[in-house]
């Protein structure tokens, strides 16, 4: 039977082995996909396949700057002690250096990274260290000026919460003090015009029947629903929010101050959106510990 491309990537995701391997092991097994896993198994090339499960929440995010272009990416492991392994951290550094020359994460995960593609790196770490691995995102800017900033370091160039700012003027200063209030600020969009609709629509939805139980005139109520959506996009908008090195300004008066134009920006969180269960690897530690 002839082993084709589509059989490989099937094979590749299910064991985690190498692409030559599983090549290897279907031409071995005449393109049979369940007597090629046994066949990785018994060789040990599939050892990483029984951690893909395994929720994996903790890690670090990793950031660099190449000129006018910036790059975030998340790793993620299982727990907060590997993302404190010197490996490890080596692994964020040169994943994070291969993102500056690809455009998204299927280009990153297919890149060459020491003469293997990062996804056959991850594989290999997830034998090595033992925990279930990803490289769950990747994103970038770009501009005259990208200021980079890792809250809460681990080491140079990331840790728990890494943020990118792209300017037209301004300087690198005010590009970092911009960077440092994304990461405690946290805004949901850049200004009104990128915040998605179906917030902005359900936020005034909210508090149109919140004016209304107050029971006044209809020409109140939409004065008391214009306020209130004002105060709203000044709080989750960058450009709108109070600036933490001057609350007395926002943020967009701040970088005109400073002739300065925020393009874009960037702030990724490990583990944003995942759900950790915690009490499972618990239970796997004590179930390991107990032999």
């Amino acid at each position: 039977m002839a082993v084709t491309a589509a059989m490989v990537k099937e094979l590749r995701a299910s064991t985690g082995a190498g692409m030559m391997d599983a090549k290897k092991a279907l031409v071995e097994n005449d393109g049979d996909i369940e007597a090629a896993t046994d066949w990785l198994r018994t060789k040990g090339l599939a050892k990483a396949a029984k951690k893909s499960g395994r929720t994996a929440a903790e890690g670090l995010v990793g950031v660099a700057v190449d000129g006018g272009k910036g790059v975030a990416v998340e790793v993620n492991s299982e727990t907060d002690f590997v993302g404190k392994n010197a490996e490890f951290q080596a692994m964020v550094t040169g994943i994070t250096k291969t993102a500056l020359g690809v455009t998204d994460i299927d280009a990153l995960n297919a890149a060459d990274m020491g003469g293997k593609p990062v996804s056959e790196v991850i594989t290999d770490a997830i034998a090595k260290i033992g925990e279930n691995m990803s490289v769950r995102r990747m994103t970038s800017v770009e501009g005259e000026i990208v200021v980079s900033y890792v809250h809460n370091s681990t080491a140079d160039g990331m840790g728990k919460i890494g943020v990118l700012v792209a300017l037209n003027g301004g300087d690198e200063d005010f590009g970092r003090m911009v960077a440092m209030h994304v990461a405690a600020a946290n805004p949901a969009s850049l200004s009104e015009a990128d915040l998605d609709p179906a917030v902005v629509e359900k936020e005034r939805s909210i508090l149109t029947e919140q004016a209304r139980e107050s029971g006044k005139p209809e020409q109140v109520i939409e004065k008391m629903i214009v306020g209130r959506m004002k105060k709203f996009l000044g709080e989750v908008t960058l450009l709108g929010q109070a600036f933490v090195v001057n609350p007395d300004v926002t943020v967009g008066a701040a970088a005109k101050e400073a002739g300065a134009e925020i393009i874009s920006y960037v702030r990724l969180e490990v583990g944003e959106g995942i759900e950790k269960k915690v009490e499972d690897f618990a239970a796997e530690v004590a179930a390991t510990m107990k032999g």
